[in-house]
């Protein structure tokens, strides 16, 4: 994950070395990081996780994205409308049968690192805990967003080349503030206690 992460920006950084342009480089690497993106859909068996089905069609928007031409600010914040697009999609799935951060969440952490088991049973009984879930799913739609509208003043305010740096900086920086706060609002919602009012059938 951190070397999908961290590749892009030293590849781009490698290219300006070797005096390529900025629009060839972020071309480049929009095209390098599609490639494995648009593999990854295309190949056949194998249970995709939606997260990566997400990220892989994101790559390819990516690649679509750079050959639209336009000022070197304008090309360092198309990235943006990535981002904004994974808020917007947390937010869409509010109120449907099961919100994003629930649906992302649960096959990684159910019954796992003393996270409790029967998310579905608690799910089905206990309205409190398909409310954290759902109040979890605005959050992170919001951090996103935010994600997106600082990463157009960095690309209007920094220098060019300090953008890709500074931006995935920020996405990891996201990422990290996002886990942290939704952890301790899972943790004082009372989700590791067993007797805890969220697994109750009563609202209360």
């Amino acid at each position: 994950m951190l070397a999908a992460i961290g590749l892009p920006p030293l590849l781009f950084y490698l290219l300006r070395h070797f005096g390529l342009s900025l629009y060839a480089s972020l071309v480049v690497v929009a095209v390098s990081t599609g490639a494995p993106a648009l593999y990854s859909l295309l190949r056949p068996g194998g249970n995709r996780h939606v997260m990566t089905t997400y990220f892989s069609f994101a790559s390819l928007a990516a690649v679509a994205l750079a050959f639209i031409p336009g000022s070197p600010q304008f090309l360092l914040a198309r990235d943006a409308l990535i981002t904004a697009g994974l808020g917007l999609w947390f937010f869409s799935t509010i109120g449907t049968k099961r919100p994003l951060a629930y649906t992302l969440t649960k096959p990684v952490l159910e019954g796992r690192f003393h996270w409790p088991g029967n998310w579905e049973t608690h799910w089905h009984a206990a309205p409190r805990f398909r409310r954290m879930w759902r109040v979890s799913t605005v959050g992170w739609g919001c951090g996103f967003l935010l994600d997106a509208v600082l990463r157009v003043l960095l690309a209007y305010n920094l220098e060019p080349d300090a953008v890709p740096a500074a931006t995935t900086i920020m996405y990891l920086s996201t990422n990290l503030f996002l886990m942290i706060a939704s952890n301790i609002y899972y943790i004082a919602s009372g989700m590791f206690n067993p007797r805890s009012a969220l697994f109750s059938a009563s609202t209360g």
